[in-house]
């Protein structure tokens, strides 16, 4: 809203409609089909002024401007200023100013300010055609015009009813414009969320497991340090790069995605299990047809792989782990599998296992599968260990000639 000392000017359009408008209004005073005022000039085009100059301020003042001209009009045809005939005219103003509110305001409050213009209009009419003695002139002689107060009242309502119906389809239209974008900013925090939950939770188990590691061994093996720090550097060197371009998302609104670097997917799930296994984990992993994936089920595939490996460093550890993505060109299948501690029917392990990590893993897990209509299922096996096994379905990208 601007401040009170701001000076708004009026929109150049309103400007222009209202100086058309504004000898339309005095037409409807000076040469209706029956004309009624027989005053002065001076105060037919003030009357005509008071109605459509206020389409000027509707922008800004569109309850004072509606006020305005709708009381003029209704007040101009109650004291016969406009003539029988011509009356609708002067409600051209009315209906522009009336869409403004019907755009702007609640839809009670403009269906109120159309139910009141509709039956004031409706009643000037009928008073000024009372007054005239006009009940109904057929037009039976040549070049007479037919007049009826309620053909009158009737092209008023089509203007106005008209204008404010458009105006309300503006403002539907914009509500649902406005909803929509809401729920893709909330669509785009989650994503990012997530985005960084996963990140942020397989960098850290990592760089705990391995720090965890070089305390235990600093004083009895001191060679072993060094490698352990080195895999601290590098996973925490990567996660920050991952969340670098996560804040260049959030920062840049102009950003296209060609500027940014590229979302993780298959090809990089050899580097995830070398640094799984740099934490300690061996890791088997397997990778069938995964090339031509979409690029948003590859990231899911890679999330998938990384939040199930982060849980077998914080559960299962020591443990060794078998990864398998294979794709058939319509589905894609992820599967995690490990020897870890849980045997069979064992409880959950680690505080709450592979399903109760906090619970935003497997919660992730299933969000991205359940976006694609997919499957998941996460338990123990029955001869010992942990799987987890996602099944994504993918439309397989057109090839180009």
């Amino acid at each position: 809203m601007p401040s009170s000392r701001e000076i708004v000017f009026p929109a150049p359009l309103d400007v222009v409609a209202a100086m058309i408008l504004l000898p339309l209004a005095a037409y409807a005073i000076f040469e209706p089909p029956l004309r009624v005022f027989t005053g002065p000039a001076w105060a037919a085009w003030a009357t005509a002024a008071l109605i459509a100059l206020p389409v000027t301020a509707r922008r800004r003042w569109p309850w004072t401007a509606l006020g305005l001209s709708g009381a003029g009009a209704t007040a101009a045809t109650l004291l016969g200023v406009i003539g029988a005939g011509a009356i609708w005219v002067a409600y051209v103003p009315v209906a522009l100013i009336l869409h403004r509110v019907a755009v702007t305001e609640p839809r009670r409050r403009s269906l109120a300010a159309l139910g009141i213009g509709l039956l004031t209009s409706a009643a000037a009419v009928a008073r000024l055609y009372a007054t005239l003695g006009i009940e109904v002139r057929s037009g039976s002689a040549p070049g007479e015009p037919a007049l009826a107060w309620p053909m009158e009242a009737g092209a008023i309502w089509v203007v106005t009813g008209a204008s404010w119906a458009a105006g309300a389809l503006v403002r539907r239209r914009r509500a649902a414009a406005e909803r929509l974008s809401r729920q893709a900013v909330a669509d785009e925090r989650l994503r990012l969320a997530r985005e960084l939950h996963d990140i942020v939770g397989h960098s850290m188990s990592l760089i705990a497991v391995k720090a965890t590691v070089a305390g235990h061994i600093a004083e009895t093996d001191p060679r072993q340090v060094l490698p352990a720090l080195a895999v601290i550097e590098h996973t925490s060197r990567a996660a920050l790069t991952d969340i670098r371009r996560l804040l260049g998302v959030l920062r840049d609104d102009t950003a296209s995605p060609a500027d940014l670097e590229p979302a993780p997917g298959p090809d990089r799930l050899p580097e995830l299990a070398e640094r799984t296994r740099a934490a300690g984990v061996p890791v088997e992993l397997e990778v069938r047809g995964a090339d031509e994936l979409p690029e948003a089920v590859g990231l899911s595939v890679y999330r998938i792989a990384q939040e199930a490996l982060t849980n077998v460093v914080r559960h299962a550890a020591p443990a060794r782990c078998r990864v398998r993505v294979e794709a058939d060109g319509r589905t894609v299948l992820v599967e995690v599998v490990d020897d870890g501690r849980g045997r069979g029917g064992a409880e959950p392990r680690g505080g709450g296992g592979h399903g109760g990590h906090g619970g935003h893993g497997l919660i992730g897990m299933r969000e991205r599968v359940t976006l694609y209509g997919g499957t998941l299922s996460a338990g123990p096996v029955p001869e010992g260990g942990f799987r987890v096994s996602a099944t994504l379905p993918y439309e397989p990208r057109e090839r180009l000639p």
